[in-house]
């Protein structure tokens, strides 16, 4: 039996949060740390004792030498990562906010991470892992990462590997609509898991019902399909079982980034442990109400003792 170990390929960044309220442009004081959809994946299955491996290309630069370090410093496998002398890493400035969703700000064009390519995926011996998880920024950065992505996924396939795939839309990223409608529907439908927000599905394909939203998926090859509805929880299908999970309630939301990353760390922990697709997605909704909950992109992602505590209704279950 092959030991779970999953790949998550993607594009870590420095961050630059706002310590202060106000636009990025007149904000004086910022804290450094390091983000990224996949890696804030990798660092919740992490923290709940799951084997991954990242994969990426960083610049060779004190931002991707210290994003590196702080992969090692959570356990996370850097074997895969790569770093290039002519591609700088990427960065990005957040602001604070006390309503809504931050103000994002990038600075990543041509980083080292948008030259990943399917030379580097065809170079990976697949034996040892058992996964594969990416969202639709990767595809978004370059026409060789978008490449990359796809070999990605037809190995996986050919390998019998789970291909999980979150669209995570950034529009800002593509070049245009239709290309990337085009693109993330394409990898959805070659999907094992697909986990789209219920906004995002109204971009990709039209539609707003979450039962609509996952027979369009399932028709066109997605064997699952987790439909996230902000509070109210998710819709999760397959073609034998379908049904909703309702949400956590949050008493105060400080940060809605990185609650999605947080939702998908649950529910692939939740099935590499056996857990049926409902209850797979309920951790989902409990980290992602956890999330929702902490400043930074992954720093309040659950040790496996404080997610129990959550899920059980503990009022004190973050362990200090």
């Amino acid at each position: 039996m092959k030991i779970k170990h999953t790949i998550l390929v993607g594009e870590p960044m420095g961050l630059f949060i706002a310590d202060e309220l106000g636009k990025l442009e007149d904000v004086n004081h910022f804290s450094f740390t390091t983000c990224g959809a996949e890696l804030n994946v990798a660092i919740g299955m992490k923290r709940l004792g799951h084997d991954v491996s990242y994969m990426t290309k960083l610049g060779n630069d004190p931002f991707g030498a210290r994003i590196v370090n702080r992969i090692k410093e959570l356990g996370i496998s850097t074997d895969l990562i790569q770093f290039s002398p002519e591609h700088p890493t990427g960065f990005m400035f957040k602001s604070m906010v006390t309503d809504g969703d931050p103000s994002i700000f990038y600075f990543r064009k041509g980083s080292a991470a948008s030259t990943l390519n399917a030379e580097d995926v065809a170079a990976l011996d697949f034996s040892s892992y058992s996964a594969v998880h990416v969202t639709g920024i990767t595809p978004a950065l370059s026409e060789t990462a978008r490449k990359a992505v796809f070999a990605l996924a037809k190995i996986a396939r050919e390998q019998n590997l789970q291909f999980s795939f979150d669209p995570n839309l950034r529009l800002q990223l593509w070049p245009d609509h239709q290309l990337m409608a085009q693109c993330i529907n394409s990898l959805a439908f070659q999907s094992d898991l697909f986990l789209p927000g219920v906004n995002e599905a109204k971009l990709l394909m039209g539609e707003v019902e979450p039962e609509k939203i996952a027979t369009y998926y399932l028709d066109g090859g997605a064997k699952a399909v987790v439909v996230k509805l902000g509070a109210k929880g998710a819709y999760y299908a397959t073609r034998e079982t379908q049904g909703y999970v309702p949400g956590f309630h949050v008493e105060h939301i400080v940060d809605t980034v990185g609650a999605g990353d947080g939702f998908a760390a649950g529910v692939l922990t939740g099935l590499e442990e056996g857990l049926s697709l409902e209850k797979a997605v309920r951790r989902g909704c409990a980290i992602g109400a956890i999330q929702l909950m902490s400043k930074g992109d992954n720093d309040g992602l659950p040790s496996r003792e404080e997610l129990e505590r959550f899920m059980a209704g503990e009022p004190t279950w973050r362990v200090i």
